[in-house]
C-alpha cells in the first residue's frame, strides 16, 4: 500500500501536527515503506506455526502469594473523617 501526499495531509491533520511540505514528504516515504514492510509480512506462510507471546520461551519466577502486610484497617478509618459500617464516607461530587 503506497500513501500518496493528501493521506498524509490528512493523518496530520487528524493528528493536529503542523507539517511542512518536506516532512510530508518524508512522512509518506517512511509510511509506505512501512506499509511495504507490512505487506512483505503478510504474505509469509505461517500455517501451522503456533503464535509466541515472546521471542525466547522465558520463565518468570514467581514468588508466594502470601500475605506481608498487617490489617490496619481500624487504625486507618478511626483517623477518617466519616466512617459507616467499615466504608468510608466521602462527599457527593455528582449530582
Amino acid at each position: 500500500m503506497s500513501l500518496n501526499i493528501a493521506d498524509v495531509e490528512k493523518v496530520a491533520r487528524l493528528a493536529r501536527l503542523a507539517m511542512t511540505q518536506e516532512e510530508m514528504q518524508t512522512a509518506q516515504t517512511q509510511l509506505s515503506n512501512i506499509f511495504g514492510l507490512i505487506a512483505e509480512m503478510q504474505a509469509v506462510d505461517t500455517t501451522g506455526i503456533a503464535p509466541m507471546s515472546h521471542s525466547q520461551e522465558l520463565s518468570q519466577r514467581l514468588r508466594e502469594d502470601v500475605v506481608t502486610e498487617t490489617n490496619q484497617r481500624e487504625a486507618f478509618q478511626a483517623v477518617a473523617p466519616q466512617v459507616e459500617h467499615g466504608l468510608y464516607l466521602v462527599p457527593q461530587v455528582i449530582e
